[in-house]
């Protein structure tokens, strides 16, 4: 009885002591960027080094048109865009083609055509291979930069120098099903607070997003580019950077548009292949639990804790159906449960204010949370069992690249 109830406590209190993290770590790196930004070096056109932005595509004819253009609205004075199909077999070549010449008085431009899909990763390279760069961005194809996107975070690695890479923040722009508006919430309740409080808290964040971020040249030569044999090449190339000694930043200031996946069978592809890559960097980096700085070994152990929660609570759920249909009795701390749902309001509530006006929220949306909390750690929960499951069937499996679900 004292295992079943112990293992109800780190079950229930787990999510309620990283909330009580994420919410503290976030409230303190709002109060020291409010003081460092007012430090903040301004770009001009003779100041501003040349940046380089990678646009990885396959099968994007729905996405490429709009995020090029958005591409075309910059007010950074110094950059060229490099496009790269990976082996469409839909007209996404031809567009590239037909945006070059559209663009030609507005962007420069170059656009590559890959004979062979062979992923993301891969596609970067190639794309990495003839850009000009001292800095290089990649995005992605359904990604719709604010303005001054690429000023926030070429400012931030110029202010520091042993920083390798930086990341932004990506808003959901799809909010008209369900599963997308939940996903808003999750961008800027829990993805958001998360990479503030680890910044914070430990000087490092357990990942950049792929599908904004923009690296130092000599940073990406010393890591030698994406690992095509991998899952996540966003999670991979983080930690590479880590070995390598550079450091890696989170700059909320610098706003991405996303489309998110609006079918279950969707999102959960998308975090399976997130959950596993976090496992498999996990494992490639396990002696980072006693070698690593001792901020990253917190995100290291962190990301155990999580693996060795979600089957925990699998278990924890078993037992709880086996109390249910055979015993005919369920116990659950209500207490703990109230705690949960109370922070996680918090949690939400400071997402929400946080980035009511650079995602244009509605108050309405707060009425979702308690859906919303529930949605969070069921798909985290799903997608962790898995992704284990997975890594433990084909350990060996590398990075492939499908069309998404874009919720269009």
């Amino acid at each position: 009885m004292w295992l079943s109830n112990l293992n109800t406590f780190f079950v229930i209190g787990y999510p309620i002591f990283v909330s009580v993290i994420w919410i503290t770590g976030s409230l303190f790196f709002g109060l020291f960027r409010r003081h460092q930004r007012q430090r903040r070096v301004t770009l001009t056109a003779e100041t501003a080094p040349l940046v380089s932005i990678l646009v990885p595509a396959h099968n994007e004819s729905d996405t490429l048109e709009t995020a090029v253009a958005s591409l075309a609205n910059l007010n950074y004075p110094n950059y060229e865009v490099i496009l790269i199909d990976d082996h469409s077999t839909d007209t996404t070549r031809d567009l590239m083609a037909q945006l070059k010449t559209q663009w030609a008085s507005q962007l420069t431009m170059t656009t590559l055509s890959l004979p062979v899909n062979q992923g993301k990763a891969n596609a970067l390279n190639q794309g990495y291979q003839v850009a000009q760069g001292d800095f290089i961005m990649a995005i992605d194809a359904d990604s719709l930069l604010a303005p001054d996107a690429v000023d926030q975070l070429i400012t931030t690695l110029i202010e520091r120098p042993d920083y390798g890479a930086v990341t932004g923040k990506p808003v959901v722009r799809n909010r008209t099903s369900l599963l997308g508006r939940l996903q808003l919430l999750e961008y800027v309740a829990v993805i958001d607070l998360i990479k503030k409080a680890q910044s914070y808290l430990t000087g490092s964040i357990t990942t950049v997003s792929g599908v904004l971020v923009a690296f130092r040249r000599e940073a990406l030569d010393d890591v030698h580019g994406w690992n095509p044999a991998v899952m996540t090449e966003d999670i991979d190339i983080t930690w590479r950077m880590y070995r390598s000694h550079w450091k890696v930043a989170y700059e909320p200031q610098a706003i991405c548009w996303i489309l998110v996946p609006e079918h279950l069978q969707g999102l959960l592809k998308q975090r399976q292949r997130w959950a596993r890559g976090g496992l498999e960097v996990l494992i490639t980096n396990f002696r980072g639990l006693f070698t690593a700085p001792l901020g990253q070994r917190w995100l290291l152990l962190e990301s155990v804790v999580s693996n060795v929660w979600a089957l925990l609570t699998a278990f924890g759920m078993l037992a709880y159906l086996f109390q249910l249909v055979f015993l005919h009795a369920l116990s659950l701390d209500g207490n703990l449960l109230v705690l949960m749902f109370v922070l996680n309001g918090i949690q939400f509530t400071l997402g929400f204010l946080a980035s009511q006006q650079t995602a244009q929220l509605a108050g309405p949306e707060l009425l979702l949370v308690p859906v919303y909390v529930l949605y969070y750690w069921l798909i985290n929960l799903v997608s962790c069992l898995m992704a284990i499951g997975s890594y433990l069937v084909n350990p060996q499996r590398t990075g492939t690249w499908r069309s998404p679900d874009r919720g269009l």
